[in-house]
């Protein structure tokens, strides 16, 4: 019997990107399905959360982030530019968001075709590998995308016809998320039970194999 995950990923969070090669491994080698679902970041979802966040705070994920990297070999420096527009000097958070909002729609977009693990893995490469500078620009996130099987302009295309739709996914995915008992990304969850950051997957497999999970093969 397959087993069901839920992702909640955020684009701008290092410790989402950090997840994404264990958790294809894990669905490469167990027989699960992971549902990735999108939310819009902390500094998104929660205003003035870094402004009342302790200043250390964006200081340690910074450090300890690229440590996780180096640990697990895992190609890593911060986008550039950010996905999120904000001045970094006084924490504020810019009212117009052309970056995630597009990163976070075009997740939802995926989601509508059920493979959206497999596109939010391919773009977030181009964010996070520190291969591109400019992800934004040119044909980046375009090839990124067809690598993993999907047409960016048709899916931009999808997201400009009906705004509306995708947003409701979002928040459909917000919604549910913060019932999961855990705010932060990424969370899985099993069977309403929120396990969180990306060195709790050893801990969901163990969870799922009490449930009857499976090897592939």
């Amino acid at each position: 019997m397959t087993l069901s995950v839920d992702l909640f990923f955020s684009f701008r969070s290092p410790y989402s990107y950090l997840a994404l090669s264990k958790t294809r491994k894990m669905v490469a080698d167990y027989d699960v399905t992971v549902n990735l679902r999108p939310v819009y970041p902390l500094a998104v979802r929660v205003p003035g959360f870094f402004k009342r966040a302790n200043p250390q705070f964006a200081r340690y994920v910074v450090l300890d982030s690229s440590r996780v990297a180096q640990r697990e070999n895992i190609p890593f420096r911060f986008p550039r530019p950010d996905p999120i527009v904000q001045d970094m000097a006084s924490l504020d958070v810019a009212e117009h968001q052309p970056y995630i909002h597009r990163l976070t729609r075009l997740g939802a977009a995926a989601q509508l075709q059920g493979r959206s693990l497999e596109f939010t893995d391919a773009v977030s490469r181009v964010l996070w590998d520190g291969t591109v500078k400019g992800w934004h620009e040119g044909d980046h996130l375009a090839r990124a995308a067809a690598a993993a099987g999907f047409d960016l302009a048709a899916m931009d295309a999808a997201i400009a016809a009906d705004p509306d739709l995708h947003e409701k996914i979002i928040a459909d995915n917000e919604r549910d998320h913060a019932a999961s008992g855990h705010w932060g990304v990424p969370t899985f969850v099993f069977e309403n039970e929120p396990f969180f950051g990306q060195d709790r997957i050893d801990m969901l497999i163990w969870r799922m194999e009490g449930k009857g999970l499976t090897r592939r093969g």
